[in-house]
């Protein structure tokens, strides 16, 4: 048995199995992912009926819809260094556990009921422990990955598993702006948590350690699959002492900002600004969602084949510039509904295709066995982003307009560019 990355404890009395298997472990990583997503990403879809729900300004609505990426940021390194030490099963299995309690919490105690309505404070610690407990998701997830693809298949495999993040969202832009503006936040915060429930289930059904066995890697299977190529080579530099890594993590932190002034303030600036109804809006974000899954896939196949995920990063970053500059002007020229609808969509598809490559090269980067720590770093940062994002919205536009924000947003992008690198640093 090799010694260079022993299984975790709790997958030593798991049985041997095959590659086939990494298709169950990949969709344990697409649901826990997407179970998450579905809070984090569909919470703000309810932003207009949390704003009334629990009267909120929109400077209290941007801390609330802020403190679940605040969660997330101050848990997600710690969750990712807990996944190399004990592997991905013990840390999808307890965080996804612990986000149902959470949101259950939420529902029994911090939701409006008979005329009472639950203070700011309880609110956003509310949301800010499902986002500690969730963030569990992201680093396992990926980690999983890495351990059970080659490197052929790595970029196309990753960019499924990042599906899960604009699935979920879109999921919940379809079902929770209907629950709360119908029933209130308990049935709100009682789907979410059965998500997370049935995440965790299967998690704990099919959720294993590759087998790096002398025997597993001389199986038939391997040569086609590319398993063995799985084995974690240990890096020669530890992913937080990596300026390479770093650049990545600050990378993709900075373009995960537009994306996260779309998808926490896109619901408001369409209602308050274009004056849409909840099916328009609906229909906008469902888009939306549908779009980036569809790009994430495309782009992870397109750089698997042509092996140029540097060069594709560092154009995403300049489509998302022009996306958000056309969503400014649309902003500023008063434009019609359709076409605000249409401007948000393009540049939210845009601002989201990017995940699963940059996520395949930072892991690539940091090495299979050290992937758990690198993606707990990117996360911090995007999730960083996510608690700060909303906060700012309302102070710009307190002294600007909309247009602004979007082309600041835009410029946040650009700056991303610089960061990726230019060819890949590593390969493994």
């Amino acid at each position: 048995m090799s010694t260079a990355c022993p299984a975790a404890p709790s997958d030593l009395s798991a049985p041997a199995l095959g590659a086939a298997h990494r298709w169950k472990v990949l969709a344990v990583g697409v649901a826990a992912n997407a179970s998450f997503s579905a809070a984090a990403n569909g919470m703000p879809t309810t932003a207009i009926w949390l704003r009334s729900g629990y009267h909120l300004s929109n400077t209290q609505l941007g801390v609330a819809l802020g403190a679940m990426g605040l969660g997330v940021a101050l848990s997600e390194l710690p969750w990712g260094m807990a996944t190399d030490r004990w592997g991905d099963r013990p840390v999808l299995l307890t965080g996804l556990l612990g986000t149902m309690l959470a949101l259950l919490a939420l529902l029994f105690w911090i939701t409006p009921a008979d005329g009472t309505v639950p203070p700011l404070w309880a609110l956003a610690a509310g949301l800010a422990a499902v986002g500690v407990l969730g963030g569990s998701v992201n680093g396992a997830s990926g980690r999983a990955v890495m351990r059970w693809f080659g490197a052929g298949e790595r970029g196309f495999a990753m960019s499924i598993r990042q599906t899960a993040v604009p699935l979920g969202g879109g999921l919940g832009a379809l079902v929770l702006p209907n629950l709360a503006s119908r029933y209130g936040f308990m049935p709100v915060f009682g789907a979410l948590a059965c998500v997370c429930a049935l995440s965790a289930f299967f998690t704990w059904r099919w959720m294993h350690e590759p087998d790096f066995s002398a025997e597993a890697a001389t199986g038939p299977h391997i040569a086609s699959t590319g398993l063995s190529d799985a084995r974690p080579a240990a890096p020669l530099q530890g992913p937080l002492k990596n300026r390479g890594v770093w650049r990545m993590v600050a990378a993709i932190g900075l373009l995960c900002v537009p994306q996260f002034a779309v998808l926490s303030y896109a619901t408001v600036f369409l209602h308050d600004h274009g004056h849409l109804g909840l099916a328009a809006i609906t229909t906008v974000m469902v888009a939306l969602q549908a779009g980036a899954m569809a790009m994430r896939i495309w782009s992870g196949r397109y750089t698997d084949r042509h092996a140029n995920r540097p060069a594709y990063l560092r154009g995403s970053a300049l489509v998302a510039l022009a996306t958000f500059v056309l969503l400014g002007i649309a902003a500023a020229c008063q434009a019609p509904g359709w076409l605000l609808m249409a401007a948000v969509a393009l540049s939210g598809i845009a601002v989201s295709a990017w995940h699963g490559v940059a996520y395949t090269e930072l892991a690539t980067l940091a090495g299979a066995a050290s992937a758990g720590t690198a993606l707990g770093m990117a996360n911090t940062a995007v999730y960083v982003g996510l608690f700060l994002t909303p906060i700012a919205i309302p102070h710009l536009l307190a002294a600007s307009n909309w247009s602004v924000v979007w082309w600041l947003a835009g410029l946040v992008a650009l700056l991303a560019r610089p960061l990726f690198p230019k060819v890949s640093l590593k390969t493994r």
